[in-house]
């Protein structure tokens, strides 16, 4: 049950948070946003854990600032940015590919095999990938579709780069919530940083739209997401982890539906079924027939 819960709140938190990224366009610049997301995030996380006594101090940092770089500053840079160019449900199903870039960055990494259904799952997926903006980039060559795509891919590789350095806090012996505790603390800190080298002005949030969208993707996008996300990881793994974004990015494009107006086309429908099926391939494996033998 507890498994079947920490599934069920990954899919649903993260296949509602792209549409409040959405809302949280427009006055206030990208890096200020992300800023009060993760400052509101670090502070509620660190409170939470101070009152519950279980913070603590991680035992190595180096593995915790990394992963706040991967996880709760660039990557996000990188899809708000992305968001802004495509609708936000595209920018989630580009998203749902993470799993071949784990694939191919636990190979690199970690010395893993590349398994042939990980290289099938992989064609599947790129080829819905083309086919899903086949008309913003290759009937009309929509430049905006095609730099969101970019931005959303280049987050989507940070990502999985944070997924790789949360298993080795994980090794060294610090837990998914104390890493991201600090881990949002520090990615704060970082985004403060680049707002002030980059001379960015500092708007403050109006309207109860952009309120209720921070509030949502701090506490329960940012806090309780990446919390139940990390911890079905520790107790399924990254593999059957990775199902939810088979399930989330539906979830993201009929919100996107009705709220961004995004239009569905027959390559578009063509092009998220083959990245489910490719997500599918990818985390479904081959069941073995078993063959009995009478004793001699």
């Amino acid at each position: 049950m507890t498994v079947f819960l920490l599934f069920t709140a990954t899919v649903l938190i993260w296949g509602s948070s792209w549409i409040a990224i959405a809302f949280q366009l427009g006055d206030v610049p990208v890096l200020v946003s992300i800023f009060y997301r993760f400052a509101l995030a670090a502070i509620v996380m660190i409170a939470g854990l101070v009152l519950l006594g279980r913070l603590k101090l991680p035992s190595v940092w180096r593995f915790v600032a990394l992963q706040a770089l991967c996880l709760f500053s660039f990557n996000f840079i990188c899809f708000y940015n992305a968001t802004g160019l495509i609708p936000s449900g595209l920018v989630s199903v580009v998203f749902s590919l993470a799993s071949i870039f784990n694939a191919v960055n636990a190979r690199v990494i970690y010395k893993e095999q590349i398994s042939p259904r990980v290289i099938i799952a992989g064609l599947i997926g790129v080829s819905g990938l083309v086919l899903l903006f086949w008309n913003e980039l290759f009937a009309r060559f929509d430049m905006d579709s095609l730099r969101g795509v970019a931005w959303a891919c280049g987050g989507t590789m940070l990502f999985s780069l944070g997924n790789m350095v949360s298993r080795k806090n994980t090794s060294v012996g610090v837990s998914p919530i104390i890493a991201n505790a600090w881990g949002m603390g520090i990615g704060a800190i970082v985004l403060l940083a680049l707002i002030l080298v980059s001379s960015t002005p500092v708007v403050a949030p109006i309207g109860v739209t952009y309120w209720t969208a921070l509030a949502y993707l701090s506490v329960i996008g940012s806090v309780v997401g990446f919390s139940t996300y990390l911890l079905l990881v520790q107790n399924v793994g990254s593999a059957k982890a990775g199902y939810a974004t088979v399930v989330f990015p539906l979830i993201a494009l009929l919100l996107s539906t009705l709220f961004e107006g995004y239009v569905w086309t027959e390559t578009a429908f063509v092009g998220v079924a083959l990245i489910v099926v490719g997500n599918l391939v990818m985390f479904t494996k081959p069941r073995r027939l078993k063959r009995s033998c009478a004793p001699a």
